[in-house]
């Protein structure tokens, strides 16, 4: 979603300098892709020009970043990720309420310095539990824990249970925070993996829902390599003979997965299966002021899709190979 959004911004404002406040995703080749036409990605809202556009990245901002570009006037597009929003909403409210608010994630990434800023005063952040004899604690009866959404899950109940075992009052959010998309492709990769040699996975190292899935490939026992496209791939890892499995993260394009499996065909030979573990079709709107600024250019905003789907593999895609056909989001 947040990739079209930038998208649509370029449509909508041909010959207009666009920002982008952060990443707009933790992927290499997507952020390369915007920097070639045009896109200026700051980490700082004082590097913006006075009166500019600026996206808000997928990961989120604090409160501070968004009176930050108010007071530079800057014409704002928030791509933050719903999932995201429904976190710092969560904190806003507990916090409000007098909650302590343990933030689960890792200090210092994106989304955990942005869902910090709602409520600074009342959130810590846990890594892991070696945090928890640190954490300062006024009323163990009064307090909850919250996570970051591109977590394993694997290593979030880690967290969690440890917390449980220290607070045993402590309230969990209504719904997990973990994204559901991150969370398919990680169950995905641990019902897949055990029969499996090697684990592929495409997205960048800064991408923490993709660093994830090697770990849970390790975590049942295959080694798991992450690679930002076929450039990065070490053909020592193969003899010809293994059975692979390759995933993504959920911000890499398709075409790099499309390469790998081009290269792994041209070089081996071999099948291609397409497993369909989980299926997907959820919708986001547009972000309001996006949506506000279409209206404005007479384009309907109802006419674009943010959705959030992976396009049903095609032989043009991959090559003419076998193929299973399927629709939906893939393992």
């Amino acid at each position: 979603m947040a990739v079209d959004v930038i998208d649509e911004v370029l449509d909508l404002f041909p010959g207009r300098r666009v920002f982008c406040y952060h990443e707009i995703v933790h992927n290499k080749h997507v952020v390369g892709r915007f920097s070639d036409r045009g896109v200026a990605f700051v980490e700082r809202i004082e590097d913006v020009p006075e009166g500019e556009i600026i996206v808000f990245s997928a990961h989120g901002v604090s409160p501070q970043v968004r009176a930050a570009a108010a007071a530079r006037r800057l014409t704002v597009i928030d791509a933050t990720c719903p999932l995201v929003t429904k976190v710092h909403a969560e904190a806003v409210r507990y916090a409000r309420q007098g909650y302590q608010i343990l933030l689960v994630g890792h200090r210092g990434h994106q989304e955990i310095v942005g869902t910090s800023g709602e409520a600074p005063g009342a959130t810590q952040v846990v890594e892991s539990p070696d945090d928890i004899p640190r954490l300062s604690i006024k009323d163990p009866s009064r307090l909850v824990y919250l996570t970051q959404t591109t977590l394993s899950t694997d290593d979030a109940a880690i967290v969690i249970d440890a917390l449980k075992a220290a607070f045993p009052q402590i309230k969990a959010p209504p719904t997990s925070d973990i994204c559901y998309a991150t969370t398919n492709r990680q169950h995905a990769v641990r019902q897949l993996a055990p029969s499996c040699d090697l684990v592929l996975v495409v997205g960048s190292k800064n991408s923490s829902n993709s660093v994830r899935l090697t770990e849970i490939a390790a975590n049942v026992g295959t080694p798991g390599r992450l690679i930002d496209d076929v450039r990065d791939i070490d053909w020592s890892w193969f003899t010809g003979e293994e059975t692979v499995l390759l995933t993504a993260g959920a911000s890499a394009p398709e075409d790099l997965v499309a390469g790998v499996c081009r290269a792994l065909l041209e070089r081996f030979g071999g099948r291609l299966e397409v497993a369909q573990v989980f299926e997907e079709r959820v919708e986001f709107l547009a972000p309001a002021a996006l949506r506000r600024r279409m209206a404005e250019r007479g384009v309907d905003p109802a006419s674009r899709r943010f959705r959030v789907e992976a396009p049903v593999v095609t032989e043009e895609i991959y090559g003419a190979v076998p193929l299973t056909i399927s629709a939906g989001k893939n393992g």
